[in-house]
């Protein structure tokens, strides 16, 4: 298997430059995931990388080897896209060994390929079966059983589960986690518009906002310490809750004025930022709590709307200084009725205060 090197990678279409000079590093064996919304750029870069699309600039290596003007099929990549792309004519063991038929591969290697990938993936009953008698989810298993009797460099997934309904979107992601597990060498860069596929699969995440990347980790590192406001309210579900503040003084600890007047103590590095200046505090659904007694709360509004999941409440509460709602997610089942004061609460630690132009101070 491969590592992957992409420097200064640029994309441009006539004058409209689309991806504008990516650096990145792939470890073999790694599961990189490509976030981010639509139209960032995630799948055109998974293109270049599939040699689908020319690269205008940069240099791209795939194991060490400068790939920019090889072709798709000399690259060692093999790609499951969106749609299955299945022939229906053809069963599922025919699908799956269609490529190495192409390749003119012995008999005796497609029979012994395909028979180890329906093993990993679990379609041994169903190499006789045409892709009409599959459920969706069966489907892309054989799509991705295609690329493994490829035996490729890397792995690439263009949105494989965009097409699948809720439940098998959940059981093939972790088909897919399982397979990662089961070729550990294997490299493999899957892209989603799904943060939550991001957080489960991933070893690092790549997260990307119109063709740049924001920031490069791992899924709890993202979560935990985002660097910058588009991160920190792309990963998470629901999204922070971001308020807009000011720094009234700094030095060891660094105070943050909410709009209501209230006040909170952030952990900021010294000399961060500078007081009187705007900032944007924010705070997780999950890490607020109601405040206990006569606590101070760290911020307070009325309850808008409730809704009981059984597990967890939401608690959307309209705030000074927000146009839409605060949203707090309580562990349990809380009542409360619309109209009515909440007061909510946090750990420090759970804090983060992000400067004018959006920048994390807890990374300056």
């Amino acid at each position: 298997m491969a590592g992957l090197a992409l420097k200064q990678i640029r994309k441009s279409y006539g004058p409209v430059d689309v991806i504008h000079g990516v650096d990145l590093d792939i470890d073999e064996g790694e599961f990189i995931v490509f976030v981010g919304p639509s139209g960032c750029g995630k799948s055109t870069l998974l293109r270049m990388i599939a040699g689908l699309e020319t690269i205008s600039g940069g240099e791209l290596h795939i194991d060490g080897q400068l790939v920019n003007d090889i072709p798709p099929s000399m690259r060692g990549i093999a790609m499951v896209f969106q749609s299955y792309a299945l022939y229906p004519h053809m069963t599922v063991f025919d699908n799956m060994a269609f490529g190495m038929r192409i390749a003119k591969a012995d008999a005796a290697e497609i029979k012994r390929r395909v028979g180890e990938a329906a093993e990993i993936l679990q379609l041994e009953p169903y190499l006789d079966r045409l892709p009409k008698a599959l459920s969706g989810g069966q489907r892309q298993r054989v799509a991705i059983g295609r690329a493994i009797v490829r035996n490729p460099k890397v792995f690439l997934f263009d949105e494989p589960l965009s097409n699948l309904d809720a439940a098998l979107r959940v059981a093939t992601r972790i088909e897919i986690a399982k397979l990662h597990e089961s070729m550990p060498s294997s490299t493999m860069i899957y892209v989603t518009h799904d943060q939550v596929e991001a957080m489960t699969l991933a070893d690092r995440i790549v997260v990307l906002s119109a063709g740049n990347i924001e920031q490069v980790g791992s899924p709890l590192g993202l979560y935990d310490n985002p660097r910058n406001l588009f991160v920190a309210q792309f990963i998470g579900s629901p999204a922070m809750n971001i308020v807009p503040a000011k720094i009234v003084k700094t030095g060891t600890k660094t105070t943050i004025e909410l709009p209501d007047g209230g006040k909170v103590v952030a952990p900021i590095k010294s000399g961060s930022a500078l007081e009187g200046s705007n900032a944007s505090f924010g705070i997780r659904p999950e890490d607020l709590s109601i405040v206990d007694g006569d606590k101070k709360p760290v911020l307070q509004g009325q309850v808008s709307l409730v809704e009981s999941l059984g597990e967890v409440t939401m608690i959307y509460v309209d705030i000074e200084g927000r146009d839409e709602p605060l949203v707090a997610k309580l562990a349990g089942t809380h009542m409360f009725e619309r109209g009515s004061t909440i007061k909510l609460t946090a750990e420090p630690e759970k804090m983060h205060v992000f400067d004018s132009e959006g920048i994390s101070l807890q990374h300056l």
